[in-house]
């Protein structure tokens, strides 16, 4: 069943505590960026851990080979259950990264996180990745680094809603996919592009939806997250028939 991972994108300690409070006992998965652990440090995936969290970090490393496997290994020791890298850094350091992962994770005595590769920014569209050089749509570019990244041992991808079934056509149902950018039916895009409902990802294959804004910036955190694991069930029941 697809989980909701909702993103704690804030650098104010007062909105973070709020929002936690708020959400527990509704979303089960958080994720922790950039922005979050720029202001709160890596140690705020422990302290989501003892609040009985599952815990995404969203670290996006990006290295020399050397570099990402350190990182990946300081991430598993803050606890988290999934780290990323991107694919472009390379089959070399998808690799470093799933070997770093795996070895501190059994020296801890620990499951070994899921180590996943974001492909192509839910922010960029087809003429983002010809300004920066690369050719083909989104979904060939999509295909590409998720086979670099099984190839290299990763767990997964990161990959926008709308390249869900074609990688499903690819890659085996244990090979994880993680989607960004779901907006509930009629949410704004705000800076997204690519992006897709709760339900309509759920039924392309998502196994981890990734929801922010339209979280944390709502009245009612907890009621949004109800209303959206509402219709990944939806999705769910509709895959069933």
């Amino acid at each position: 069943m697809a989980q909701l991972v909702v993103a704690l994108d804030v650098n104010e300690r007062k909105v973070l505590d709020d929002l936690v409070a708020k959400i527990s006992g509704h979303a089960s998965w958080v994720k922790v960026g950039l922005e979050a652990t720029s202001s709160f440090g890596l140690s705020l995936v422990s302290e989501l851990k003892q609040k009985g969290f599952n815990v995404f970090a969203d670290m996006k490393l990006h290295d020399i080979p050397n570099t990402v496997e350190w990182a990946a290994r300081v991430v598993t020791r803050s606890g988290a259950d999934i780290l990323n890298v991107h694919c472009m850094g390379g089959r070399a350091m998808c690799e470093a990264a799933v070997k770093g992962a795996r070895e501190e994770a059994e020296k801890m005595g620990r499951d070994v996180p899921f180590v996943l590769g974001v492909t192509v920014l839910t922010s960029m569209g087809p003429e983002d990745l010809g300004s920066i050089g690369m050719r083909g749509t989104p979904r060939d570019t999509v295909i590409r680094l998720a086979t670099l990244g099984k190839e290299a041992g990763l767990s997964g991808i990161v990959s926008s809603a709308q390249e869900i079934k074609v990688v499903r056509e690819y890659f085996p149902k244990d090979f994880c996919i993680l989607t960004p950018g779901i907006r509930p039916a009629g949410g704004d895009m705000n800076d997204q592009k690519r992006i897709a409902t709760p339900k309509e990802a759920v039924m392309a294959g998502a196994d981890f939806l990734v929801v922010g804004r339209t979280i944390t910036k709502s009245e009612d955190p907890a009621a949004t997250c109800d209303m959206i694991l509402n219709e990944m069930k939806q999705g769910e029941m509709e895959m069933s028939k």
